[in-house]
């Protein structure tokens, strides 16, 4: 009879000692089939000994004890692209604002759960690296805020410098007729002084006001002709299902922010959506046919990331296999739905 407790405990021990591990290895340590490792790794997870983690190898999770997250680090090589580059942002930086960021990023830091932790500050969203703890994110903020003061009050030390000494030019004596006796010079008294003083700062401060120069125009104006009158553009009649996508997209609240082209089966645009962590943009392509393929979900997505903005399919048929493949490898910047 197979002890339990015996079981668990060896998968609790080759777990704390190579961390992370695929269900595959454990099953080879154990020399057990995959099925019943499972098992005992669903009993595991239940009782919290170990979780699983976000991101995936070969299509499955990795197992790990709680306090092994920092080792998720090496598995990082398996992110798809666009959170590839999340993922080194956010390590480098520490700590990202994500209302500065590009859409296609803001997109891949919610898909990696294991490196990235949003948190509120002043209502706005940023984004802390997996370790990056409290302590250091108050002394980020305070640096940036003390950087910050420092730049304003430079800033306004400029603006509001005062004018350096200022020495009048000394006034020349009027030039006394050849007949009349020369007056013994006598001194200026203060407030006159204050006043020249206060004139020359008047006239530094006056800004000569700019005249644009007037261009002749060399083409002769009839004002008696008849300008012709610019007709109305017809706009393109929308389709059944042209106007059944913007009906499916408004209930599903989505917000068309920008339409781009739509042809009787097929239409095009920018979408926006609310969501707990702030408006998603997505660059949204509804198709009218049966099937679907991976090649043009792959058309689409190369669009969206040009933008750069996380794409969304919408369709009436059903997606191919290799189109559905290819929605799970870019699950992260590439959503689809079924218009119903």
């Amino acid at each position: 009879m197979i002890n339990t407790e015996v079981i668990k405990s060896k998968i609790l021990v080759f777990v704390e000692r190579n961390g992370p591990s695929l269900p595959i290895q454990i099953a080879k340590e154990l020399g057990m089939n995959s099925i019943f490792t499972s098992a005992f790794l669903s009993e595991l997870l239940d009782s919290k000994k170990i979780k699983t983690s976000s991101i995936r190898v070969g299509g499955t999770s990795l197992y790990l004890i709680p306090g092994q997250e920092a080792q998720l680090e090496r598995f990082h090589k398996y992110l798809h692209p666009k959170e590839a580059e999340a993922y080194e942002m956010l390590k480098e930086n520490k700590i990202l604002k994500d209302s500065e960021l590009d859409p296609a990023i803001r997109v891949a830091l919610r898909a990696i759960k294991d490196f990235a932790f949003s948190f509120k500050n002043d209502e706005e969203i940023y984004w802390r690296y997996l370790t990056v703890q409290e302590p250091e994110i108050v002394e980020i903020f305070n640096s940036k805020n003390k950087k910050k003061v420092e730049k304003e009050t430079e800033i306004i030390s400029q603006e509001i410098s005062p004018i350096q000494k200022v020495i009048p030019e000394p006034i020349p004596e009027e030039v006394k007729s050849s007949g009349e006796e020369s007056e013994p010079e006598k001194e200026k008294p203060r407030p006159q002084k204050k006043k020249i003083l206060k004139k020359v700062i008047e006239e530094v401060e006056i800004k000569p006001e700019i005249i644009p120069e007037l261009k002749p125009s060399l083409e002769f104006q009839n004002p008696l002709a008849i300008k012709p009158v610019e007709k109305p553009k017809k706009e393109k009649p929308r389709s059944d299902f042209v106007a059944k996508t913007i009906v499916f997209l408004n209930k599903n609240n989505f917000r068309i922010v920008e339409e781009r082209e739509y042809k009787a089966k097929e239409y095009s645009c920018i979408v926006e959506i609310n969501s707990d962590l702030g408006k998603i943009l997505f660059l949204t392509q509804a198709k009218d046919k049966k099937t679907v393929s991976d090649l043009e979900l792959q058309e689409l997505l190369s669009k969206a990331q040009s933008i750069p903005l996380p794409a969304l399919f919408l369709y009436t048929g059903s997606l191919s296999k290799k189109a559905l493949e290819y929605e799970k490898k870019y699950y992260s910047i590439l959503k689809t739905k079924k218009i119903e």
